[in-house]
């Protein structure tokens, strides 16, 4: 044990302090995230998605790190890894919008221009009928929406960075409900 220490003691340094370092900035980026979601008032679920995808990262990079440390052949890693990305990629080229409403999702989650129970109108030509909602929900992939009439609405979340949307005022909402009773 005392040989193999000795033979690899910096590779074990280093692989401390990678750990520690990433250990230490996910407690950080945690807190941080938290603290947004507190001060913005949103959704704890929300929250606890985007510190989902914090966590995600926080591995991918870890095991980058310890690749890198440990001098792992690339070549033997990059066959393997081009296998897996090429089946993955196919899988994905087949569901692109998924990754464009996680990412859609993640970038409503810090602009945070909308909030859960707020009045908006969506200003889209191709949405038929009324297009003034109240969002019930703001979920990785979409956003369920309620209109005037009763009716749930779930909304890609990539189009409420493609299309505009106005938030309505409560005397706006008050004053355009009442005309439509």
């Amino acid at each position: 044990m005392n040989e193999l220490l000795t033979t690899y003691q910096t590779e074990v340094l280093t692989t401390v302090l990678v750990l520690g370092i990433l250990v230490i900035t996910r407690f950080l980026s945690t807190k941080a995230i938290r603290k947004v979601g507190q001060i913005s008032d949103l959704n704890d679920v929300r929250t606890r998605l985007i510190l989902k995808y914090v966590a995600i990262g926080h591995g991918v990079l870890m095991i980058s790190a310890l690749l890198l440390i440990w001098g792992v052949n690339f070549r033997e890693v990059g066959l393997i890894l081009s296998s897996v990305f090429a089946v993955i990629g196919v899988a994905l080229f087949a569901s692109w919008s998924i990754l464009s409403n996680i990412t859609a999702g993640v970038i409503l989650f810090f602009s945070f221009p909308f909030k859960i129970g707020d009045h908006i109108r969506i200003l889209d030509k191709e949405l038929e009928g009324v297009n003034e909602f109240w969002i019930e929900d703001i979920r990785a992939y979409h956003v369920h929406l309620r209109n005037p009439e009763g009716e749930l609405v779930t909304y890609p979340n990539n189009l409420f960075l493609q299309k505009a949307v106005a938030v309505l005022q409560p005397e706006e909402a008050d004053t355009e409900g009442s005309d439509a009773l």
